[in-house]
């Protein structure tokens, strides 16, 4: 079938992006779903910073490729040998498939599927191969979704069930944004209430832990970044101590508003500084965790007396350490209760495309989460 996607072909291009456009939007062929895997109509899709980074040429990806792995869609047309799922059943995109079988799965941590990460990395599907083609041109794919198209094939395995009345915009973020964000502090991190947690860069996955962190009953809970809106927005969260990373002192505020050092710290940036200010920001005895994504080869220094002598912890977490059939319909609960108001998040919504200009508000900070529409919201 034919389908229009975002294809992104050359990285590094100069912004602004409205202007040398490194998305086209193109008429693409999407070949019928394989064994094991899924047609989606895609919905919602949300501008993730992880795509910016492959976008910039921070985190390097095979080209072309059909960019996207945050999103929400319904089922139209299974594989051979998909039998828990039917056409119209909604679905948010996981962007780690799981194959089940690996050491990491049988261990309960699909987000370390040792297949998934392999697919992923080679910009193919679970099961090998690419779906999607620019006539006799394969375009790879993007973490197993490539959610910015109107259509996509994916594996079973990188899908989600939802209810059918959580709308497509909200649900997208729970495939990226919320687990992610989330899952740090719930999963990776085990923050108990009465903890300290301090949470620094504040785009979607950021503010969803600092979200995550006030429904464990954490306390205080500390907002950081050098943005006064996002940090305003924060505020309006809940009972949110923020901090501008800008101020000369921020880790001495950070440490006095503590107690000393926050219990868990946690760093959203992407950036060595961050990661390093957040583990100064840690209190001896506590756990710093990451999930930004820097260049990959960015290194941190960490003072290894500090780490024996102070019993220090610092931990990464991809995908929030999440187990995406749990955590996703669990977060969602959460979510119906009031407790996790993640559709505070969204900035608004924009056509396909439009997409170009979208990152470029997104590479500005000017924004939290903005979602592709596909539905004519």
């Amino acid at each position: 079938m034919k389908t229009r996607a975002a294809i992104l072909r050359a990285t590094g291009l100069a912004r602004p992006y409205a202007d040398s456009r490194p998305l086209s939007i193109e008429s693409v062929d999407l070949d019928p779903p394989g064994p094991g895997e899924v047609l989606v109509a895609i919905k919602a899709a949300g501008l993730c910073h992880s795509d910016l980074s492959v976008i910039n040429g921070d985190r390097p990806r095979p080209l072309p490729m059909a960019l996207g792995h945050e999103a929400a869609g319904v089922v139209e047309a299974l594989g051979e040998g998909v039998t828990d799922l039917k056409p119209g059943d909604r679905v948010v995109m996981v962007f780690m498939p799981s194959c089940g079988h690996c050491s990491p799965c049988a261990e309960g941590r699909p987000a370390l599927c040792e297949p998934g990460a392999a697919a992923n990395g080679r910009g193919e599907l679970l099961a090998g191969g690419r779906r999607v083609h620019a006539g006799p041109e394969p375009i790879h794919h993007h973490l197993g979704c490539s959610a910015f198209a109107e259509h996509a094939v994916v594996s079973r395995r990188s899908l989600v069930r939802v209810d059918d009345d959580l709308p497509f915009d909200q649900a997208a973020l729970f495939g990226c944004a919320v687990l992610t964000g989330v899952g740090a502090v719930v999963n990776t991190a085990g923050v108990r209430a009465g903890q300290s947690v301090v949470v620094i860069g504040l785009g979607g996955v950021g503010l969803a832990s600092v979200l995550g962190a006030l429904a464990c009953g954490a306390t205080p809970v500390v907002a950081v970044d050098l943005d006064e809106d996002k940090l305003a927005l924060a505020r309006t969260l809940g009972p949110v101590a923020t901090v501008n990373a800008g101020d000369g002192d921020a880790v001495e505020q950070v440490r006095a508003l503590t107690g000393g050092g926050a219990d868990v710290a946690i760093e959203m940036a992407g950036s060595v500084r961050a990661l390093d200010a957040a583990w100064r920001m840690t209190r001896r005895g506590g756990l710093t965790v990451t999930a930004g994504l820097p260049p990959p080869d960015a290194t941190l220094a960490v003072n290894v007396v500090s780490l024996v002598g102070e019993e220090r912890t610092l931990k990464g977490s991809y995908i929030g350490t999440c187990v995406p059939s749990r955590d996703i319909p669990r977060y969602i609960a959460l979510f119906r209760q009031g407790r996790l108001p993640v559709d505070r998040l969204m900035s608004g919504s924009v056509p396909l495309d439009q997409i170009n200009t979208a990152f470029d508000r997104l590479a500005e900070g000017r924004v939290v989460r903005q979602i592709v529409s596909f539905d004519g919201s």
